[in-house]
C-alpha cells in the first residue's frame, strides 16, 4: 500500500555530509522538500536522480531531525556574523527541540548563555575564527593556552585550569584596582626619605599629595596567596598555575608617569620581578636578558661564578614576552630575544622563531629577513622556509619587492601597508625567491608560488596602501640578449639548488635590462620544473595568466616545451582543463582585460608552430563564440584579428577555418 496523503506530504529526504569543509552551504544537515506535484505525482517515477551530483535516490521515508547545531537548523533561518555577541542576530534565538550550542556542546535549551549581551552563544557558527577559539576555550577551559591536545588534558590538568581560570577572575578584579589608583592625605603618606621621617613630617613626600598613588600590594598578595596554593597541589595542577599565573603578571604594567616612593611590594616595578624570581621567570631587567635584548649578547649565554647561565625560559613566558614587545612594536628587540632564548617546548619556540622574517621585514631589513627565512637559528633546526605556505610565500616576495609591509602584527591580516625601508635589487629578489622554491617542494609544486614569483618579477616596485601592485609592459629584449641570459640560466639554477652563496653572471645584472634578464631567468626555471615535476603540478593557466602583457617571456617559455614531446602535450592538457573548468571565471578576467589582451593572447597560441599548442586558442575562441553575450568585447576582438592580419598567417587549416568563422560572425551582423 502507498502512503496516506498526510504522510506523503511530510516525506522528505535529509542528506547528511560527514565533512562539513566540503559543503558549498556551509551545513552539515541538508533537508530535501518532500515529493512536489508538479513533477513527482505527475511521472508517477519510482526513482529521483540528481545528473550533477550523480545521486539517485530511490527510496524515502518520513524524516527525522537529527541533533544539529543551531547553525545547521532546516527549520529556522541562521545568519551569519564574524564575531556578533550583543545581541540575537535575527532569528537565531529561535530553536527546535534538536538545536545544539556550538559553545557549550549541549542542547541550545540549556545555554544559559543563548541570548545573554556581550555573550550571545545563539550567533556561534563553526565558519567564525572568533566562535571556534570561543568552543576550543569552552571545551579546554583556560588550558587553551598551552596548545595541549584534548586527549591529553587529565583530572589533574582540568582541576589545575579551573584553579588557575578562578585566579585569572580574580587577579582582573585587583589589577583593575590598582591601574585606578588612590590619592591619599599627606599624613598617611610613608616616608620612604633618609633620613626616614613620621607619616607627614617628609616635605618631598608631603609634595606629592596631589599625585594618584597606584600601590600593587593587592595584587602581590593575591599572587602570592595563588602561588603557596600551588606548591600544595599535584605537580601537573602545579605546573598549570605557575605558568599561567607568569604569564599573567608579566603583561602587567605601571600606570605612574613619575617613579612613586613605595614599598617591594607596594611598587609594580620591584614586586613583579620578585614574583617572578619565586617562578624561576627572569625579570625584564635582569641583565642577561636585558644585554640580549639591547643586542650586546646574541647567545642567550654569560659565564657567572665559573658556571654558564643560558636565557632558558618555558614558552609562555616567551609568548608574553613577545606579546609585549610586539604591542611596543619594539620588533628588533623581538627578533633579538627569540633567536637567544631556550626552551624545553622546541615545536612551541620554532613556531615563534618561524615569525622572525616578517619581524625584520617590519624593521625594513628585506635582507636579513630573506636570509632568515632559509637558514635556522641553530644547526640542529630546519629553516623556516620549510614551512610557509604559498600565501605567505607571495607576501614575502611583495615586501622584498617593494620595501612596504602590512601594518598588522600578522603579516597575514588585512589592511594597509606602509613603506619602511629600500627594496631588494632585482637580482637578489630573484635569487632568494627561488632558492626558497628550491628549498620547500611543496612550494616547488605549487602553481600559485611560480604565478607569484612571475607577476612580482613583471611589476614595479610601487605599492599602493591597498597592498595592490602595478604590473610593467616589458618591451622584448633584442635575441642576443635572451640567448646570453638563457646559456648563463642554466648553470646559475643548480648552483641555487646546491650551493649557500651564489653569485649572478654579468648577464643577469644588465644595468638596463635587469628586468627582462630576471624574468628570462624565472622562464628557464618554470621550464625546468615542467621538465621535471609536470606530474605534481594541478594547474598552468594561472602560470600563464601571470605574465601579463609581458607575451614575448610566455612565448619564450611555449617554444621550449616543444623540446620534449610529453612535456608539451601534458602542459597544454592542463591549460585546457583549467580553461574547461574555470569558463565562467576567464570570461570575467577578459571583461575586465579588454580585447587587446585577449586578442595577444589569442594569437600567441594560434600561431604557435605545434598543433598542440594552437588547440589551446582554438578552445579559447570556441568559448568565446559560445557566450558572445557575455562578451560585448568580441566585436573589437574582431577588428584587432583583421589588424593582425590573422586570416593570412599560416595557421593551419583548423585554425583558419575557425578565426575566419569568428570573423564571419560579425560581418555578417
Amino acid at each position: 500500500m502507498g502512503p496516506s496523503k498526510r504522510e506523503e506530504k511530510e516525506q522528505s529526504i535529509i542528506l547528511i555530509s560527514d565533512d562539513e569543509a566540503e559543503s558549498t552551504l556551509g551545513n552539515s544537515v541538508l533537508l530535501v522538500d518532500p515529493l512536489e506535484k508538479s513533477a513527482l505525482e505527475e511521472e508517477k517515477s519510482e526513482e529521483v536522480v540528481d545528473e550533477e551530483c550523480e545521486l539517485m535516490v530511490t527510496f524515502c521515508k518520513q524524516a527525522k531531525v537529527m541533533p544539529h547545531a543551531r547553525y545547521d537548523c532546516t527549520i529556522h533561518p541562521f545568519e551569519r556574523m564574524e564575531c556578533d555577541t550583543c545581541s540575537p542576530l535575527g532569528k537565531n534565538a529561535d530553536i527546535c527541540n534538536q538545536c545544539y550550542c556550538y559553545i557549550c556542546d549541549k542542547l541550545a535549551s540549556e545555554c544559559q548563555n543563548w541570548t545573554t549581551p556581550s555573550l550571545c552563544h545563539c550567533n556561534a557558527h563553526n565558519k567564525s575564527k572568533f566562535w571556534k577559539d570561543q568552543r576550543d576555550f569552552a571545551l579546554a577551559g583556560v588550558l587553551v593556552m598551552f596548545n595541549l591536545d584534548l586527549t591529553d588534558i587529565d583530572a589533574d590538568l582540568r582541576h589545575g585550569g579551573s584553579l588557575l581560570i578562578k585566579f585569572i577572575q580574580e587577579l582582573s578584579v585587583e589589577y583593575n584596582k590598582y591601574l585606578v589608583g588612590e590619592r591619599m592625605p599627606p599624613t598617611q603618606h610613608e616616608c620612604f626619605c633618609l633620613p626616614k621621617l613620621p607619616p607627614g613630617q617628609c616635605n618631598i613626600c608631603r609634595s606629592r599629595n596631589m599625585e594618584i598613588v597606584y600601590k600593587y600590594s593587592g595584587v602581590f598578595a593575591l599572587v602570592t596567596r595563588f602561588l603557596n596554593q600551588a606548591e600544595r597541589e599535584s605537580p601537573k595542577a602545579a605546573a598549570v598555575m605557575f605558568l599561567g599565573a607568569a604569564k599573567e603578571i608579566a603583561l602587567h604594567k605601571d600606570p605612574a608617569l613619575s617613579w612613586q616612593n613605595l614599598g617591594h611590594t607596594d611598587s609594580l616595578k620591584l614586586a613583579v620581578p620578585c614574583l617572578l624570581q619565586s617562578l624561576n621567570v627572569v625579570p625584564w631587567d635582569h641583565v642577561l636578558l636585558t644585554t640580549v635584548l639591547k643586542g650586546q649578547n646574541v647567545t642567550g649565554q654569560r659565564t657567572q661564578k665559573g658556571r654558564k647561565v643560558f636565557l632558558w625560559e618555558t614558552l609562555p613566558v616567551i609568548e608574553a614576552r613577545v606579546e609585549k614587545l610586539v604591542d611596543k612594536k619594539n620588533y628588533k628587540e623581538v627578533v633579538r630575544y627569540l633567536r637567544a632564548v631556550k626552551c624545553n617546548d622546541t615545536k612551541g619556540l620554532r613556531d615563534l622563531r618561524d615569525k622572525i622574517p616578517f619581524y625584520l621585514c617590519k624593521t625594513g631589513d628585506f635582507l636579513d629577513a630573506a636570509h632568515s627565512l632559509l637558514f635556522p637559528v641553530n644547526s640542529l633546526a630546519c629553516c623556516t622556509a620549510c614551512r610557509i605556505t604559498p600565501f605567505q610565500f607571495e607576501v614575502y616576495l611583495k615586501m622584498f619587492r617593494t620595501g612596504s609591509v602590512p601594518t598588522g602584527k600578522d603579516m597575514l591580516e588585512p589592511g594597509p601597508w606602509i613603506t619602511v625601508g629600500s627594496p631588494l635589487k632585482d637580482g637578489v629578489l630573484v635569487k632568494q625567491a627561488l632558492k626558497l622554491l628550491y628549498n620547500n617542494v611543496s612550494l616547488y609544486r605549487n602553481p600559485k608560488c611560480w604565478s607569484s614569483l612571475i607577476m612580482i618579477l613583471g611589476s614595479s616596485n610601487f605599492l599602493e596602501k591597498s597592498g595592490h601592485l602595478h604590473p610593467l609592459s616589458l618591451k622584448e629584449p633584442p635575441l642576443d640578449f635572451q640567448k646570453g641570459v638563457l646559456a648563463a640560466s642554466g648553470g646559475l639554477l643548480e648552483e641555487l639548488k646546491s650551493k649557500i652563496n651564489v653569485s649572478l653572471p654579468p648577464a643577469i645584472l644588465s644595468p638596463h635590462l635587469h628586468h627582462e634578464a630576471c624574468l628570462i631567468l624565472a622562464v628557464q626555471a618554470v621550464q625546468q620544473m615542467l621538465f621535471c615535476d609536470l606530474p605534481y603540478l594541478t594547474s598552468f593557466l594561472e602560470i600563464a595568466l601571470a605574465f601579463g602583457n609581458n607575451f614575448w617571456a610566455l612565448r619564450l617559455l611555449l617554444d621550449h616545451l616543444s623540446y620534449e614531446e610529453h612535456v608539451l602535450h601534458g602542459t597544454v592538457n592542463l591549460i585546457l582543463r583549467d580553461l574547461n573548468r574555470q569558463k565562467a571565471t576567464m570570461l570575467k578576467l577578459w571583461q575586465n582585460l579588454g580585447p587587446q589582451y585577449v586578442g595577444e593572447f589569442l594569437c600567441l597560441f594560434l600561431t604557435c608552430r605545434h598543433k598542440k599548442m594552437q588547440s589551446i586558442g582554438l578552445f579559447t575562441l570556441n568559448i568565446i563564440t559560445e557566450n558572445l553575450h557575455m562578451c560585448p568585447w568580441a566585436k573589437h576582438l574582431c577588428n584587432f584579428f583583421h589588424n593582425a592580419g590573422l586570416r593570412h598567417l599560416p595557421l593551419g587549416t583548423a585554425a583558419h577555418h575557425e578565426v575566419s568563422k569568428f570573423i564571419n560572425i560579425f560581418e555578417k551582423l
